[in-house]
């Protein structure tokens, strides 16, 4: 039985140690599954690291991912979500030349339309910011590509859920 590879929201509720990052890309490496994004935060309970990670494959492979990524002794919980089951963000910087900015009177309606905002602007460039779906990321950047981007950073998936987790019960009993 074939089943379609779609984009999961893995989210990871672990200890803090070092080396768990490389167990668990390790998993994925060997079955050869690409890591979209990764991002990596505090959690809603102190002491306990919430890493995101978004991958593209089967519900039957997603199933067997996370049972690998649970038996890992620092991880406490492992979930997986659809992307209707979330909701997300990523957020992404732009570097770009300053003349684009006081020398094309479009280059400020780009900006509004888009939903960005200016971080800072000095003689030699201006920082853009945009927060939203990868989408309208992809979108800017394509636009802000036809006058040259200086230099460009995106963010991983940060992602909470629709529905109430029951996580942060468990995990206070974690720390107790």
């Amino acid at each position: 039985m074939n089943q379609e590879n779609k984009l999961y929201t893995v989210t990871i509720y672990t200890e803090n140690n070092i080396g768990l990052l490389n167990r668990i890309s390790a998993i994925f490496q060997r079955r050869h599954i690409n890591v979209e994004s990764i991002n990596s935060s505090v959690s809603e309970i102190e002491n306990v690291t919430k890493w995101i990670m978004v991958v593209k494959l089967s519900e039957e492979q997603i199933k067997k991912i996370i049972g690998q990524i649970e038996k890992q002794v620092e991880v406490i919980k492992a979930y997986y979500h659809t992307e209707d089951e979330i909701i997300y963000q990523e957020s992404c910087i732009f570097k770009m030349k300053s003349d684009l900015l006081f020398g094309d009177s479009q280059f400020p309606d780009i900006i509004k339309e888009n939903n960005a905002r200016i971080v800072i602007v000095n003689k030699q460039f201006f920082v853009i910011e945009k927060s939203g779906k990868k989408e309208e990321i992809d979108d800017l950047y394509k636009v802000l590509s036809t006058y040259g981007i200086m230099q460009f950073t995106r963010s991983g998936r940060i992602a909470i859920t629709k529905d109430e987790m029951k996580i942060s019960t468990m995990l206070e009993a974690f720390q107790n």
